[in-house]
């Protein structure tokens, strides 16, 4: 469907660095999606019918143009317009597609240098201390340290208990959020999320950034989700491609002689003992590279980590649901609780899974508003 300003969806575009509102244009043929621990994205295209709303559309500005597609009251996602086309179709009519990806995107856009313009073979970021607290660090030097880095993202005071020490050179050119993705994926590591909402006390659009150990988690109570019922479709695939039952992580290279072979370190083999040995599942084997990391423990830890999100076939269900008044807007880390009967559920599924992806398509001709709900075991 085209949304527009007569629907229940609406497009605010604002400036990047100060949140100052830009304008609020029709957006059609919307698709809009959100994860936890990487960025979503956002497409969809803006009619130009005339000049007069062609030159509101042109202050849209790639890499400093924020977007924000708001469902009534709630907003359900936002982040940063990285790419547009203008395009003319053979009866003269113009429209933009913009493409806009979640604000923990700008984090991949930034490297960490020191906090000057020339290079300091010298300068290390060093951080030590709580995980949480590092990553929040991170996010604030990425923020602070330089001018022009500030785009509005808060933070909170989660703790995990678990304490790292992590150090960033100049000339590495080490992206932030590859520094964020490393330190998360450890043994015991976290995850994190740029989510944005409307402050209920003042209404400012808030821009923060969620972190959770191990894992986040939105809510108190389950989301119940029916079919018959909510529930429109599911589909559960099961890979075996893409798991294992062992994995190795290789690091770094070992040897700084040039003059003889290079080779990176690698960790021991982390098995899957139980699926081997007692329920008869084959040997396959999984490998990663992590060419920024020089230790053996925390390549082997990282062994382990990845092993254990991918042992054996890797199972990541869809679910299909109507948007309605009883689907909130904070659907990321939310525990859902699925019930199901049908011809291969005669006996009824009820389970419970937490949502880690969400996909939400706008209403078509014969077809309501839905989101594809993407959910792990909880």
């Amino acid at each position: 469907m085209a949304t527009t300003l007569n629907t229940p969806y609406r497009a605010i575009f604002c400036d990047l660095r100060t949140d100052r509102t830009i304008d609020i244009l029709p957006l059609r043929d919307v698709t809009v999606d959100d994860y936890i621990g990487k960025a979503g994205s956002l497409s969809g295209t803006i009619p130009v019918p005339n000049a007069e709303i062609a030159a509101r559309v042109r202050r849209i500005e790639e890499g400093r143009t924020s977007v924000y597609l708001q469902r009534g009251g709630d907003l359900w996602w936002g982040g940063i317009v990285w790419t547009s086309t203008l395009q003319s179709d053979d009866k003269g009519v113009l429209t933009l597609g913009i493409q806009a990806a979640t604000f923990d995107s700008y984090a991949g856009r930034r490297l960490i240098r020191a906090k000057t313009p020339a290079y300091d073979a010298g300068y290390q970021l060093a951080l030590s201390g709580d995980q949480l607290d590092i990553a929040r660090a991170l996010w604030r030097d990425l923020q602070t340290g330089l001018p022009g880095g500030d785009i509005g993202v808060s933070y909170g005071t989660e703790t995990s208990g678990t304490r790292r020490s992590v150090t960033y050179r100049d000339g590495d050119e080490t992206g932030y959020l590859d520094a964020l993705d490393a330190l998360a994926a450890l043994e015991g590591g976290f995850e994190h999320h740029i989510t944005v909402y409307a402050d209920p006390a003042t209404g400012a659009r808030v821009r923060r950034l969620r972190l959770g150990s191990p894992r986040i988690i939105t809510g108190s109570t389950d989301l119940v989700l029916d079919r018959p019922g909510t529930v429109l479709s599911y589909a559960f695939p099961r890979d075996a491609t893409r798991g294992g039952t062992t994995a190795r992580a290789r690091g770094a290279s070992t040897n700084s002689d040039q003059a003889s072979e290079s080779r990176p370190l690698a960790s021991t083999v982390a098995v899957a003992t139980d699926l081997i040995e007692r329920a008869g599942h084959p040997r396959i084997d999984l490998t990663s590279d992590h060419n920024e990391i020089s230790d053996a423990a925390t390549l082997t830890a990282l062994a382990r980590t990845e092993l254990a999100a991918a042992t054996g076939a890797v199972v990541i269900p869809e679910i299909s649901v109507r948007l309605d008044d009883l689907v909130p807007p904070a659907l990321l880390g939310r525990t859902a609780r699925v019930r199901i009967t049908d011809e291969w559920f005669t006996e009824g599924l009820d389970a419970r899974y937490r949502i880690i992806g969400v996909k939400v398509e706008p209403a078509q001709r014969g077809r309501p508003d839905t989101a594809e709900l993407y959910v792990e075991e909880a």
